[in-house]
């Protein structure tokens, strides 16, 4: 009996180590440091060059591509063969890429990238995330229910503040993001541009670079990650798009006014997910991970759980032990103190209430689903949020004119 006993702790999984998790490198080469780089080089006051490997340009493009992680680029050279001959420069020539921000998740990226701040400042620390004024979920991508914007994000954006000091700032988008919330929260300053297609958009973001002796322009693409979520990242359609992409950005990339920088990056990569139980554990079928949990929020590889005021300490013992050895399981002050929404100690006040009790960041290429209520993304191929290198790293390939 005694020899059973060890055998079965022995096979016990180990769970992850919370320090072994690759944090973002939130003020050296995170999403949120490429704008105030930028800016600091045009001469913008109040910034800081935290690349520390890019040099200043008076013109400066930021093209991001929905999806387009740096592991993804890698494993597609035939798809991208311009993109692929970039990643050798990338980050300044160092050959790096950067990190997305946690979670890797477009409304969280986003607003990194547009406000300069990490997701414990600027407050779209999700997917979907608890609003502490109404004990709902709020999406932070689709704004549903309806919430205020400005005092969700009271800062002021990058965009907007190299306006006021003088650079020619424009975003270059679709039209059907001119006046979203997230557009206003995340990307507002300057002139918005809508254009439907990809090449209106490049060739119109190159004229408004030569607008200004200084100039910030933005653009973007989304249906790379559509693709993604609906197909997955191996997939013909994928594929098809990230080759459209490449002609995208050599497009653009051949029509830069002298002076410019032109950068391109993402908000996150992707992982398909199987279509397994082991692979998808399903949320709405599983009574232990239920047992305690008020509200779950987040993602599939990246989830808040809001656990029942005097359940949080229970909840989080359940979700160690049933997904510890897939998933980094960590308490809300294990995740700030550790630095996964920013360097720690600079969580905002009105931000804290906002991320889970308990916070899982996927490691294996595993999701929590949730079928019943959450039909649509359960359904996705493609998905992403976590910390691993395939969503985390993006890149950032640097032309110069």
């Amino acid at each position: 009996m005694a020899y059973s006993a060890a055998q079965n702790w022995a096979d016990e999984p180990e769970l992850l180590d919370l320090a072994g998790a690759p944090v973002p490198h939130y003020g050296s080469g995170s999403l949120a440091d490429l704008l105030p780089t930028l800016v600091a080089g045009q001469g913008v006051p109040g910034f800081t060059a935290s690349i520390a490997e890019l040099t200043p340009a008076d013109r400066n493009c930021v093209f991001l591509v929905d999806g387009m992680g740096w592991e993804q680029i890698k494993a597609h050279p035939d798809e991208a063969p311009f993109l692929t001959s970039l990643l050798s420069g990338s980050r300044g020539g160092t050959g790096r890429p950067i990190t997305a921000g946690f979670p890797a998740t477009t409304a969280t990226s986003l607003a990194s990238v547009g406000t300069g701040l990490p997701p414990a400042r600027h407050g779209l620390p999700g997917y979907a995330v608890r609003n502490p004024a109404t004990g709902e979920l709020m999406n932070q991508l689709r704004w549903q229910p309806w919430t205020a914007p400005r005092p969700w994000q009271p800062y002021p954006t990058v965009f907007q503040l190299a306006d006021k000091a003088g650079v020619a700032t424009a975003q270059v988008s679709s039209p059907a993001f001119q006046t979203t919330p997230l557009t206003k929260v995340a990307l507002s300053g300057g002139t918005f541009l809508g254009r439907m297609t990809g090449e209106e958009r490049m060739d119109l973001a190159a004229e408004r670079l030569a607008a200004g002796d200084r100039s910030l322009v933005y653009t973007y693409y989304s249906e790379l990650d559509g693709a993604g979520h609906r197909h997955g990242v191996d997939s013909d359609a994928w594929r098809g798009q990230l080759m459209y992409v490449d002609r995208l950005v050599q497009r653009l990339a051949g029509q830069l006014p002298p002076r410019t920088a032109l950068y391109v990056t993402a908000d996150h990569g992707m992982v398909d997910v199987p279509f397994d139980e082991d692979a998808r554990i399903d949320y709405d079928d599983d009574w232990e991970l239920g047992a305690g949990v008020a509200l779950l929020g987040g993602e599939g590889r990246a989830r808040h759980v809001y656990a029942v005021p005097g359940a949080e300490a229970d909840v989080l013992t359940v979700w160690r032990e049933v997904l510890g050895d897939r998933f980094w399981v960590a308490s809300r002050e294990e995740a700030l103190e550790l630095g996964w929404f920013g360097a720690p100690g600079e969580c905002d006040d009105r931000v804290a209430a906002r991320i889970g009790d308990v916070v899982a960041a996927a490691q294996a290429d595993v999701a929590i689903t949730a079928s019943r209520n959450e039909p649509n993304e359960s359904a996705l191929v493609g998905m992403h949020g976590s910390m691993t290198a395939a969503e985390q790293l993006v890149p950032l390939l640097e032309i110069r004119s």
